[in-house]
């Protein structure tokens, strides 16, 4: 029996999106002539015959929701779909979860795929390799289809859509004044997220806040792969700081350990202070103080945001940003 084609063999032979595959067979306006032509040509000659099951998903709600998130084992990111599950389920909403391990490839292969199959609407974090590349136009094509997306954390100023963040400039600066406040001198700044959207708007806040009381930046962007502990160890050699921010939780562990392997006291002689409130923050020795962003909350928020406008609840129609209030968790890290 002859093998079916489907879309994604068709968009992989000509080098092109599931969407824009699925439109030239529809002969949608936004598609240029020529590509529809190339586009039925190709399906012609493998006898290409639509999903039957697709083909009636995508026209009735399907009360599904595709989830998009970057990394699964970051425990900040594991607490959002715990909330974004928590939400859903409520309201009888199933939710199909894909992990686009930070590539860029990935998610735009598991939206084309996922907006296909009928998901009524999306909620996703950016992968890193997106926001380093600043390519957004796979999100935009999913809007042109009617398809609703809500960002959470990692988000674009260049997507008309609905977002849920954390203030991140402010919760710098709240990070600052905990070691202001207990007499730190000399503060250094450690980050392995420089390139995301997060770590820039913490750095600017971190920034504003030394601005003010005019402090020097001594700032410190670990590399991807590289040994947190030796490039943090010869970071505190060099400078002697009395206080460190890491700008995520992974380099504000790695801090903590860097302190205790030179012989350095934690809280007393180097105080730390980090970001998310994850696994890492509670299990460390001493434990971190952190700048706790609420993860679970930021799911649910991002999941009734969403289902308020697949189900026309919504009291407004156009994109919002939502804030999540942070706060600080004080652990032994700071004195």
């Amino acid at each position: 029996m002859r093998k079916k084609v489907t879309l994604k063999q068709l968009a992989q032979e000509l080098g092109l999106s599931i969407s824009t595959i699925s439109k030239s067979l529809k002969n949608d306006p936004e598609i240029s002539q020529a590509t529809i032509d190339r586009v039925k040509k190709l399906a012609k000659e493998h006898n290409y015959k639509p999903n039957a099951l697709a083909v009636s998903l995508k026209s009735s709600k399907t009360r599904s929701i595709g989830v998009v998130i970057p990394d699964i084992l970051n425990n900040f990111f594991a607490k959002i779909l715990l909330g974004i599950e928590m939400e859903a389920s409520k309201n009888n909403y199933k939710i199909i979860t894909v992990i686009t391990n930070e590539s860029y490839e990935k998610e735009v292969d598991y939206l084309d795929m996922l907006s296909y199959n009928g998901v009524d609407g999306f909620i996703l974090a950016i992968s890193q390799e997106t926001q380093s590349k600043g390519l957004v136009e796979h999100f935009n094509e999913i809007l042109k289809d009617d398809i609703p997306i809500v960002m959470l954390d990692r988000v674009s100023d260049e997507v008309y859509c609905d977002k849920v963040v954390v203030d991140d400039n402010q919760a710098a600066k709240s990070a600052v004044e905990v070691l202001v406040k207990q007499g730190c001198k000399k503060i250094g700044v450690v980050s392995g997220i420089h390139k995301l959207s997060v770590g820039k708007a913490r750095l600017q806040g971190v920034k504003e806040a030394f601005e003010i009381e005019g402090r020097e930046l001594h700032y410190l962007k670990l590399r991807q792969n590289s040994d947190f502990l030796v490039e943090i160890s010869n970071f505190l050699k060099e400078h002697q700081f009395d206080g460190i921010i890491g700008l995520d939780e992974p380099s504000a562990v790695s801090a903590i350990n860097a302190a205790n392997m030179l012989g350095l006291n934690v809280p007393n002689e180097v105080s730390v202070i980090g970001f998310s409130n994850g696994l890492l923050a509670k299990h460390s020795y001493p434990g971190l103080t952190t700048v706790s962003q609420h993860a679970k909350r930021m799911g649910k928020t991002a999941t009734k945001i969403l289902i308020d406008k697949l189900e026309l609840r919504a009291d407004r129609y156009l994109p919002d940003t939502k804030y999540i209030t942070t706060s600080i968790v004080k652990r032994g890290s700071t004195k």
